[in-house]
């Protein structure tokens, strides 16, 4: 496909499938997942090179799915490569939802204005797909201005289960934010009613995380003394 995310120089000497470099290499644990649910996924040029990024494993995970990388396209159809129309496909809201109550569902639907739908079971059950944007929060912003069409779409909030697998690795403007594939994964368990998706669509994010945190070097534990550290070093 024309559009779709092809991998560039910076990613050509890693991995041919996973696109991690050698060190960081997922592909032990990936094993595609059928959703009823098409996930769509575009893609700030700007994230490709992320080594942490999600995208490109959301889309390896996920059947059926698609990666598009650039900032604006002119249509739902142009991004996905086929008709569809947008009011019958969810996006996440970067704004705040309206306050819910102390039992706050997994997944909302809003209404224009960001209050919750009354009816959630009805709205949820039209959509054929999710769109997510995958970059910074400013870069996911400038994605959604640049995409207008993406205002016919229906506005969707999660109520993530867990904090990011990131941890302290990435600093997100908010505590609820989440990677690209986790927001896909608790999204799509939510849309489809089967709370097993996330164990098995994360997998590989899991792994990522775990290989990229043994290649960190070692802090040198509280108390200890930097003359020790730094004899060390010299050798």
């Amino acid at each position: 496909m024309a559009e779709e995310a092809a991998p560039d120089a910076a990613t050509a000497a890693a991995c041919a499938r996973c696109r991690k470099p050698s060190a960081l290499c997922v592909c032990a644990a990936l094993a595609p997942v059928e959703t009823r649910h098409f996930t769509l996924i575009l893609q700030h040029p700007q994230e490709r090179d992320e080594p942490l990024g999600t995208a490109w494993l959301a889309h390896l995970q996920l059947r059926p799915s698609r990666l598009v990388a650039g900032l604006s396209w002119p249509s739902l159809t142009a991004a996905l490569g086929r008709p569809a129309s947008a009011s019958r496909w969810g996006v996440f809201y970067l704004g705040a939802a309206a306050p819910e109550g102390p039992a706050r569902a997994p997944l909302t639907a809003l209404g224009r204005r960001g209050a919750p739908l009354a009816d959630q079971a009805a709205a949820l059950a039209a959509l054929d797909g999710i769109i997510l944007l995958d970059g910074s929060w400013s870069e996911a912003k400038a994605l959604w201005w640049r995409n207008p069409w993406l205002l016919k779409a229906r506005r969707l909030v999660l109520a993530p289960p867990a904090p990011s697998l990131y941890g302290k690795l990435r600093r997100e403007p908010r505590r609820d934010s989440l990677a690209t594939i986790e927001a896909a994964a608790f999204a799509l368990a939510a849309l489809e009613g089967d709370p097993g998706l996330p164990a098995r669509i994360l997998a590989p994010f899991a792994l990522l995380l775990d290989r990229y945190r043994a290649t960190q070097p070692r802090r040198p534990a509280p108390g200890a003394s930097p003359g020790v550290a730094n004899r060390r070093r010299r050798h």
